[in-house]
């Protein structure tokens, strides 16, 4: 493995309920033939490249919410800025629906313009002009992150008020992907965070899965192996990038 530094720098306390976690100045040397794996998320990942672009991707870019692994060809050294959204984060700063984000990586000068060394500005100011999660569709994202995944749809529903039917149209509008997906992306999430260490049944359980049978079909649908497998090639690598090669 080669080295890798990464250095975190506060946000503005304003932005932070639009964040995951603070910004991150990320540098990984070159290796041949290295790529990263990346999970399904429920975040939205902005990355702006300090050096030369990677894996074939924008200089710099939006990865919206994503309910299937990719692998990156790191092609080359990385030295980037790494901004984690929530999704409803990125509804807000940059205005247009979360679902024309996901499963997709966007030119970030196609939905705004970053500045590597004037971010809160520019965040603030994307902040300020920018449209208003609805507030049923923020109590949801709030209810489901709170018990990673395990509230019935229908449930949520009834408690904003709105039928299913019309909770999924917009919750995928602002949110990117429809609510039982995000439930289950957030129920793997926590099971990768869990599973270095930890045995599987007690993870699973932990997890808020049926069975182990219930967790091992989210992960070939979600990482395409099974978890012995995954832990067999990552035995200690934490969740969300992990090397693939």
């Amino acid at each position: 493995m080669t080295s890798v530094l990464s250095v975190a720098t506060r946000p503005d306390e304003r932005l932070r309920p639009l964040l995951t976690r603070d910004y991150v100045r990320f540098r990984q040397p070159g290796a041949a033939g290295a790529t990263w794996l990346a999970p399904p998320a429920t975040a939205v990942t902005v990355i702006v490249n300090m050096g030369h672009a990677f894996g074939g991707l924008p200089r710099a870019f939006v990865a919206g919410p994503s309910d299937r692994a990719e692998e990156v060809d790191q092609r080359g050294e990385i030295d980037c800025l790494d901004l984690k959204l929530t999704p409803l984060g990125a509804y807000r700063l940059f205005g247009v629906p979360v679902s024309e984000l996901a499963n997709r990586v966007v030119d970030l000068t196609d939905v705004a313009r970053l500045r590597p060394g004037h971010l809160d500005e520019d965040l603030l100011r994307l902040a300020d002009a920018g449209p208003e999660p609805a507030g049923e569709v923020a109590w949801v994202w709030r209810r489901l992150h709170a018990a990673g995944g395990n509230v019935p749809i229908a449930a949520l529903a009834a408690e904003v008020g709105w039928s299913r039917r019309h909770l999924v149209n917009r919750f995928r509008t602002q949110v990117g992907l429809a609510p039982k997906a995000v439930a289950r992306i957030l129920r793997f999430e926590e099971l990768l965070r869990r599973l270095p260490g930890t045995d599987l049944a007690e993870a699973a359980a932990a997890c808020g899965y049926y069975d182990q049978a219930h967790m091992n079909r989210d992960f070939r649908e979600f990482a395409g192996t099974t978890p012995g497998a995954w832990l067999a090639r990552f035995p200690s690598v934490q969740y969300p990038w992990v090397p693939a090669a």
